[in-house]
């Protein structure tokens, strides 16, 4: 396979020629592919194809620049990344009531195939993305390269870690939440000082919602890697407000007025900036779903923000027995029934959880008494324990994890409280890109938290990301760490490998 330059390259030399394949006339817009390109949700015989026009990205009215008017755009699907086998095409209309975003549900196409896209209008040309369908239903021995993301502040650093996750040339992405930070300049703080500004204020209207997705979704690295690969993506908090729940604002006590509407622009947004086919309706947009890779593996990707309770003892990380209470749900109910619903119909090799907080116990002081972090699943217990029931009825069981901005591989235990009880299942929890910038190798608690957690076998504070490779027989998982992120052009390494074994849940060493 061509590195991602080189098809750049080749694509601005057949650019004129494409233009006149797509029918594009002379140009009257200032560029409009400034956001670039992304592909999602991939199934056997289909895609998502997405772009969003901005020629002026960061323009206040989040508007990117666009007339109030629908701009038509033009797309190509081929076989090859000069476009002389193109097997679908067609024309959508860029709207202003969805911020002039295009998704094109691309159906009827071989499974398991590599394909080419780009869109044009106006005379101007996107850049070319890479995408491909899932294998067919009853496929697994075709091994799957994955890689997975979270937390990518902008502010906090440059996205490196996305540039080399593109240069990895993997097969699916994943990104379990944090995209982008809803905070005004300044106000969340890297350790070693912030790098980078954000336009806009805190981020309360579509507006302002539009807005900052544009400014991520500039990022040259960003875009590299949307067009490498499809993507399949959850949020968690930021893409709406620091910690909240269902329907209830992070800090009860500022209110915040209309937080519904609050809430309903950020979901407007997040639906106008990512590969996804579910549209909202209003205060509602049904995230969680299945992406299928035939038989070798099963995402089931959650959403743990939209149905949960609010945070037990006032949210934090303390000492709370609220936390135990048998009817206490980060999933809602459909969602749970749902989830083990899959996991009682599974026929697939490994049933891999998209998640975004962390999912083992975690308790962060030494002796009897655990003080733990009630925002993730430790304010959940008896809902986390129905999941972890439910491990039994699949073969392998994975989780893998975003939002704590540090690496972590974990056995999930049958009992958190015995180390001797069975292992049943294995979390992954992946670095940011950027958010609690450089980072380091080690924090000096490490041992501490090791002795109080001695399901916990791996931690780095680095940013990066996670590489996986599924086979039939293994799970290996490689975290990919940079040694800063405070300026651009960083190398990547491999900090530590893991491998899965298929039916022997747990981590071991490579």
């Amino acid at each position: 396979m061509e590195s991602m330059s080189t098809l750049t390259r080749r694509t601005l030399l057949v650019g004129g020629l494409a233009l006149t394949a797509l029918g594009a006339g002379s140009a009257r817009l200032v560029d409009p592919f400034t956001l670039g390109v992304a592909s999602g949700d991939p199934t056997p015989d289909g895609v998502v194809l997405w772009t969003r026009l901005a020629p002026v990205p960061l323009a206040e009215d989040g508007m990117g620049g666009m007339p109030s008017r629908p701009v038509e755009v033009k797309w190509e699907l081929a076989e090859d990344e000069r476009f002389r086998r193109v097997v679908r095409r067609g024309t959508e209309w860029a709207r202003p009531e969805l911020g002039h975003s295009v998704h094109v549900d691309v159906a009827g196409l071989e499974s398991g195939h590599e394909y080419f896209y780009r869109f044009a209008t106006d005379g101007h040309l996107s850049r070319t993305g890479r995408t491909r369908t899932a294998p067919s239903p009853w496929t697994l021995t075709t091994p799957l390269t994955m890689a997975f993301a979270s937390c990518a502040q902008y502010e906090h650093g440059y996205f490196t870690a996305y540039r080399r996750l593109a240069e990895d040339e993997p097969d699916l992405v994943l990104h379990l939440g944090d995209y982008q930070y809803e905070y005004e300049a300044g106000v969340h703080v890297a350790p070693n000082g912030n790098v980078r500004g954000v336009d806009g204020p805190r981020t309360t209207t579509l507006a302002n919602y539009r807005q900052r997705y544009a400014q991520y979704k500039s990022d040259a690295d960003l875009q590299a890697a949307h067009a490498v690969a499809p993507w399949s993506v959850v949020w968690d908090d930021h893409e709406v407000d620091d910690n909240w729940a269902g329907m209830v604002y992070s800090k009860p006590e500022k209110p915040q007025p209309d937080f519904p509407r609050r809430r309903t622009a950020a979901f407007q947004a997040y639906y106008e900036n990512m590969p996804i086919r579910q549209a909202p309706h209003g205060l509602d947009l049904q995230l969680y779903r299945r992406i299928r890779w035939g038989r070798l593996a099963t995402f089931h990707m959650l959403d743990t923000r939209q149905y949960r309770d609010d945070q037990p003892c006032g949210d934090g990380i303390k000492v709370c027995d609220e936390r135990l209470e048998p009817q206490r749900t980060i999933l809602g109910p459909e969602q749970e029934s749902w989830l083990l619903g899959g996991f009682r119909d599974s026929v697939a090799r490994w049933d891999v959880l998209g998640n975004q907080v962390f999912f083992s116990q975690y308790d962060h002081t030494r002796g009897p008494v655990q003080e733990t972090n009630l925002d993730a699943w430790d304010g959940y217990a008896a809902d986390r324990d129905r999941v972890v029931a439910g491990f039994s009825s699949v073969r392998n069981a994975v989780v893998l994890t975003g939002d704590v901005h540090a690496a972590w591989g974990v056995d999930i235990k049958e009992r958190w409280d015995d180390p001797s009880s069975r292992t049943v299942g294995t979390e992954l929890a992946g670095t940011s890109i950027t958010s609690g910038g450089d980072g380091s190798e080690d924090y000096p608690e490490t041992p501490e938290w090791f002795a109080e957690n001695p399901h916990i076998k791996y931690f780095n504070n680095r940013r990066g990301y996670v590489r996986t490779h599924l086979t039939a027989d293994g799970f290996r998982a490689d975290f990919r760490g940079l040694d800063h992120v405070s300026r651009p052009g960083a190398e990547v390494s491999t900090k530590a490998s893991f491998l899965i074994e298929d039916r022997v849940p747990g981590l071991n060493p490579l």
